[in-house]
């Protein structure tokens, strides 16, 4: 099949996810518009003596329905996350098997931690029975550039092959990383998008000592409440998703669905501190500003803003007034909304989770709403979709992603209207 040259534009031509709402994007996407929770107690492990012990599982998820036998009880979660979002993305795209084309066609799929369940497994062997008992799959089914590394074997796709760790921004930036690839010719095709599993014992202490997280286990229905003033922390999660993104005259060339286009992509740092925003919202103003100058909107032409969001009480005030300052009096007439209300945080996974979001919602012509929001808080008096999805057909959507060492990230997207 003959690849024609690069046209600049970058479009969504397949999808796949697994989260907490479920395995498959049609299984989330319905629960994400009926504004129903995937947070519940934790399981996996015995969470009874630490501060926190709620989560977003992803409990109907079987890696065997993805991968042989022998290598889905070898690779470590994230891993396995990644080869089934990729393979649904691949499906979706209903992506050709050509060989000249897979040599044209990469894979980017980051992750902001990596196999940190295989690293304390291993590591409890170490100081049980010493370095012999040391798997020899501990580095290479603990780096986090492993899941872009096992779905390009999985999937036989020989172009560029990489990996961005930037925190929480992780699953955005390796879409807008993709979409600069594609449109300056370096691969026709990516696979990109963004996987976590951080629920296991040590990922779970150290959120806990972070102090980042609710404690509210009573209640874990209603402990994801992004700005809402009664929040008190973000809830962990883990999950996946994976874009299929291909250059425009190469998806309309083969009959390609899409679902959608990369407009724009801003990334800016704070350079202020480790874990908190910088209280400014300096480094978020200039990333949405960047997406919207790549992408050559205004302020106007945004429909709808899925934001961070996290439910932290600094992250959603800091989020509310850097999206004051890049819109002004428009702020107050964008719908806002958190779809972590919902699924929880999934760190290096929500970037690509909520830029999926945001292509489905202009699909749809639905506003996802954010759950649990029942007190205002007075630094948070944006329209915030509260608690129930609503109607709303519009060309230009934004989402947000803003990760621990001051990463901001803002994504475009776009509406397809052919």
């Amino acid at each position: 099949m003959p690849i024609p040259q690069p046209s600049g534009r970058v479009v969504v031509t397949g999808a796949g996810a697994v989260t907490p709402l479920g395995v498959g994007v049609d299984r989330t996407w319905q629960r994400i518009v009926t504004g129903e929770n995937g947070i519940g107690p934790i399981t996996i492990f015995d969470v009874s003596d630490y501060p926190t012990r709620i989560g977003g599982q992803v409990n109907d998820f079987n890696p065997e329905d993805w991968l042989e036998k022998k290598e889905a009880r070898r690779v470590d979660r994230f891993i396995a996350f990644a080869a089934a979002a990729s393979q649904m993305a691949m499906d979706d795209a209903c992506f050709p098997q050509d060989e000249e084309l897979k040599l044209d066609t990469g894979v980017l799929i980051g992750s902001g931690i990596g196999g940190l369940t295989m690293m304390g497994e291993q590591t409890r062997k170490l100081y049980e029975g010493g370095p012999s008992r040391v798997s020899p799959f501990l580095v290479p089914y603990m780096i986090p550039d492993m899941a872009s590394g096992y779905v390009s074997i999985l999937q036989g796709l020989k172009g560029p092959n990489t990996c961005v760790v930037s925190a929480c921004s992780t699953g955005a930036d390796a879409i807008g990383t993709a979409y600069h690839i594609i449109k300056r010719g370096d691969a026709t095709a990516m696979l990109c998008g963004g996987t976590e599993a951080p629920i296991n014992e040590i990922g779970l202490a150290g959120f806990c000592a972070a102090r980042a997280m609710t404690t509210n286990n009573d209640d874990p229905v209603h402990a994801s409440r992004p700005f809402d003033a009664r929040r008190d922390g973000f809830v962990i999660a883990e999950g996946a998703a994976v874009l299929m993104l291909e250059d425009y005259e190469h998806a309309v060339s083969r009959g390609a669905k899409i679902l959608g286009e990369i407009a724009g992509y801003g990334m800016s740092g704070d350079a202020y501190h480790i874990t908190a925003p910088d209280p400014d919202g300096d480094g978020a103003v200039r990333s949405m500003r960047m997406a919207m100058m790549r992408a050559g909107i205004t302020p106007e032409e945004v429909g709808y803003i899925n934001a961070h969001g996290t439910s932290t009480p600094l992250n959603d005030r800091t989020e509310t007034g850097a999206i004051k300052r890049v819109f002004g009096e428009t702020a107050y007439k964008v719908p806002v909304s958190s779809t972590k209300s919902m699924i929880g945080h999934t760190l290096g996974a929500a970037g690509a989770i909520e830029a999926l979001f945001c292509l489905l919602s202009m699909r749809d012509s639905v506003l996802p709403p954010t759950i649990n929001y029942e007190e205002a808080d007075e630094a948070c008096d944006l329209d915030y979709v509260p608690n129930t999805a609503r109607k709303a057909e519009y060309d230009y959507a934004m989402s947000n992603s803003f990760g621990f060492g001051g990463h901001n990230v803002t994504l475009i997207l776009k509406r397809n209207t052919a």
